[in-house]
């Protein structure tokens, strides 16, 4: 791409990343096709927020359009019964119900909220990444079962036989915190296994043993919409300010100077055979601008989140030099490893895992930097 194109707004690179897997992909054909699955939440996540900042509504009924492909007329879905996972693209349920009226939208998000009194769970309530994973919590399930609950209680109540859907989503977070939390660097390792049956354990602690890019990734994204959906006057917001300025004072710590970007193990970026990855650089970018806006940083997150926008736009530009948008350098998904797993696993081109983290971090990029 040419330096003109390089340097246009956030708001219209969220709508070339959209644009470009729209013309891709129908909805319902979106990898994996024809599947209730995170990977299409994340992506259409990203999406809804452009299409609130934008007011276009060809991104409301593309995300229809995956949803109703999947979502019966009496509200029935299906989903995977043992996983966190599964709970994700329920975030799309929200928006679909308070704009449409249609009463199956707040049916299957009823239906969502069930998988959480079947779900496996620690000694101390935490739940289970997937039943194939036993006793593990990751961080990843911070936001892809956490902050449906909050976006629940929200928009239909906190209560009802599920007990306090706020409370359980705290609970969550603090039991990652208590387990996972590393107070040298202030990073989080990405799981923690309960069992310590898991050959990445450690006896000691039960952590796996390395930082891990996107997981801490996941966990700021679930941390600012905490902050976002939380009363105002909750008790746990303080902790929770505290805990957010904490880690994105760590992740600027840990920021390359070179490109502005973020290894796929944070905190190695000496490693030769390490790289840096774009679906977690995203991901941070838009943490450090949401905690901004949010008054919990300052200008020092400020001036990282413009240089890491900076930097995925270069490489991005970079790739798209024949003029068809292209994101590069995104980790596909990973269980938790040793440092070996991680920095050998697969790159693809366009992933939804990044595609979405990277319309995320333009939307909230847009008013915060000067083309």
């Amino acid at each position: 791409m040419n330096a003109a194109i390089a340097q246009r707004a956030p708001i219209e690179w969220a709508k070339a990343a959209c644009e470009a897997l729209m013309a891709a992909c129908e909805p319902s054909e979106l990898p994996p096709a024809r599947r209730w699955h995170y990977h299409q939440g994340v992506f259409l996540c990203g999406m809804e927020r452009l299409a609130e900042a934008a007011g276009d509504r060809r991104y409301d009924e593309y995300i229809q359009g995956y949803v109703d492909g999947l979502v019966d007329e009496r509200g029935n879905l299906l989903f995977a019964r043992d996983e966190l996972d599964a709970i994700q693209a329920g975030l799309l349920l929200f928006r679909l119900h308070k704009r449409t009226g249609d009463a199956r939208y707040r049916i299957a998000a009823d239906r969502l909220k069930g998988l959480y009194r079947t779900l496996n769970r620690t000694s101390e309530g935490g739940f289970w990444h997937k039943d194939k994973y036993p006793y593990q919590m990751w961080l990843d399930g911070l936001y892809m079962g956490g902050v449906f609950a909050l976006k629940y209680a929200d928009a239909y109540g906190n209560g009802g036989e599920d007990g306090g859907l706020r409370e359980m989503a705290l609970l969550q977070e603090r039991l990652m915190r208590k387990h996972m939390r590393d107070e040298r660097s202030g990073l989080l390792y990405h799981a923690w296994d309960e069992s310590r049956r898991m050959p990445w354990a450690d006896p000691e602690t039960g952590c796996s043993p390395e930082f891990w890019g996107r997981s801490i990734g996941w966990y700021a994204l679930a941390l600012a919409h905490f902050l976002d959906l939380l009363p105002d006057g909750a008790p746990a917001r303080p902790e929770l300010e505290e805990t957010q300025r904490s880690l994105l004072r760590a992740l600027v710590r840990f920021q390359d100077p070179g490109s502005g970007l973020w290894y796929q193990v944070v905190d190695k970026g000496d490693r030769p055979d390490n790289w840096l990855e774009t679906s977690c650089s995203s991901l941070f970018v838009y943490a450090l601008a949401r905690g901004v806006k949010q008054g919990i940083v300052g200008y020092e997150c400020l001036t990282a989140a413009r240089i890491g926008y900076r930097g995925l736009v270069t490489v991005i530009a970079r790739a798209s030099a024949d003029g068809e948008f292209s994101m590069p350098n995104i980790c596909i998904g990973t269980s938790a490893g040793d440092y070996e797993n991680y920095v050998t696993r697969p790159t693809s081109r366009n992933d939804l895992h990044g595609v979405g983290a990277f319309v995320m971090a333009c939307v909230e990029m847009n008013d915060l930097i000067s083309v």
